[in-house]
């Protein structure tokens, strides 16, 4: 969404918005010159936006409830009212558009990809779901008037709104359960991915991870094997070194500073786009080493030889396995504490037994509560329905008790895990640990 607003705003309009909280990313938005308000009322929207109801476009995502207050009087006013998927089709439909889907993997493929088109001096515009580091935003501008532009957006699968776009390359990263208080059952995911692909045209491209089903007339990428793969994969000194193969093209020693083999299928699929749009081995093979990730994917807050404390914006099973698999290869010796905010009733609900796994690969888990994002309370369903299945060490913990526990207990490799308000967090952690 804050990508959106950068993009109107950049277009010369007027732009205000609500969100729950107050960050760092909505902060940046202000001082741009966008209103934003944290309070849902109409008290709280600028008398332009009520004046001019015909002059004005209300883009929203399902994050709103249902029951806000702001959106269901616009929809009862008329205005004119958009999901943002809708919006990202409208402007990019006339556009050579490369969009990452997948359950996972998506932001930092997506961004990858938009990062070695800009390295390669390719007049790319972004619309990504997360910070890339090496630009500190959400949104590479581009020239979208020109015939070489490339728009690399970010597909996102809930309430099938990646059906909107206009891909001309499509890349699947992974089609796990999820969203299911959406989809009902898997085989209904699936089917929306598939029917996502469609949307390509006969000239496109279709880009699958090799764990999937393969359709037709698509290419697959992975390790060790696929149209595109990464071979010799090994650890030094914290990065990932491989070697990549897609046909006749071999890039040997790559360098990724995103651990984990996750990241090396996602730069896999990255590289291989880029090899589409004629970027050179050598340009992908720098700008692939300079890459630096995406705020809160694996992001260091704290490297140093004593503590080690990083964050994670994973929030199903199948990431935190990814991410604490990837922290237990980088430091086996260590103990590893991993803080938890489980995000949405229903996906607690749907997928209590794989948290329970996943979580316990940790040598500690700190357990907080719910974060309820759309969503009202689940009788039944609270952090303790996974707290009793994690096999590790474990507590579960308020934002204030935790601090007074990171006082109180020896750390070496601390994760923050979620994608509620934990975020929030992070700094003060950061604060408390130096203090140490």
């Amino acid at each position: 969404m804050s990508a959106l607003a950068k993009w109107f705003k950049n277009q010369g309009c007027k732009v205000s918005g609500y969100d729950r909280t107050s960050t760092p990313l909505t902060r940046e938005l202000e001082s741009s010159g966008i209103e934003i308000h944290y309070k849902d009322s109409l008290d709280m929207v600028p008398e332009e936006v009520i004046s001019s109801s015909n002059d004005t476009l209300i883009v929203y995502t399902p994050a709103i409830p249902i029951d806000h207050k702001e959106f269901n009087y616009f929809k009862d006013q008329e205005y004119t009212i958009k999901k943002r998927s809708q919006v990202l089709g409208e402007i990019t439909s006339d556009v050579y558009s490369v969009a990452v889907a997948g359950t996972h993997g998506k932001t930092t493929t997506s961004s990858m990809i938009a990062h070695l088109l800009r390295f390669g001096g390719k007049n790319v515009t972004a619309f990504l779901g997360g910070i890339a580091t090496n630009y500190n935003t959400n949104y590479l501008e581009g020239d979208l008037s020109t015939p070489d532009a490339i728009c690399v957006v970010e597909a996102d699968e809930y309430d099938r709104s990646f059906l909107q776009l206009h891909p001309d390359y499509a890349v699947v990263t992974a089609m796990d359960a999820d969203h299911l208080d959406i989809y009902g059952e898997k085989e209904s995911l699936t089917k929306s991915f598939l029917d996502f692909m469609l949307l390509v045209p006969e000239k496109g491209t279709r880009l699958l991870n090799n764990k999937l089903a393969k359709i037709s007339n698509a290419l697959s990428y992975g390790l060790d094997h696929g149209n595109a793969f990464a071979s010799n994969i090994r650890v030094s000194e914290g990065a990932f070194i491989f070697d990549f193969q897609s046909g006749d093209t071999i890039i040997k020693d790559l360098i990724l500073n995103q651990p984990g083999n996750h990241n090396v299928e996602n730069a896999v699929a990255a590289i291989q786009v880029c090899l589409h749009f004629d970027i050179s081995t050598e340009l992908i093979k720098k700008g692939l080493s300079e890459y630096k990730g995406v705020r809160r994917r694996f992001e260091y807050i704290i490297r140093t030889e004593k503590l080690v404390y990083v964050d994670d914006y994973a929030h199903h099973p199948v990431e935190i396995e990814a991410f604490l698999g990837s922290l237990k290869m980088l430091y086996p010796s260590k103990k590893l504490t991993a803080i938890f905010q489980p995000h949405l009733f229903t996906r607690t609900r749907d997928f209590v037994d794989g948290f329970a796994q996943s979580l316990s690969q940790a040598d500690e888990v700190l357990l907080l509560d719910i974060y309820p994002a759309r969503e009202k309370p689940i009788p039944g369903v609270t952090s303790e329905i996974i707290f009793d299945k994690v096999s590790a060490q474990k507590k579960m913990a308020t934002k204030e008790s935790l601090m007074t526990y990171l006082d109180k207990n020896e750390l070496e490799v601390l994760a923050t895990i979620g994608a509620g308000d934990i975020d929030t967090l992070v700094e003060p952690i950061k604060q408390k640990l130096e203090q140490v």
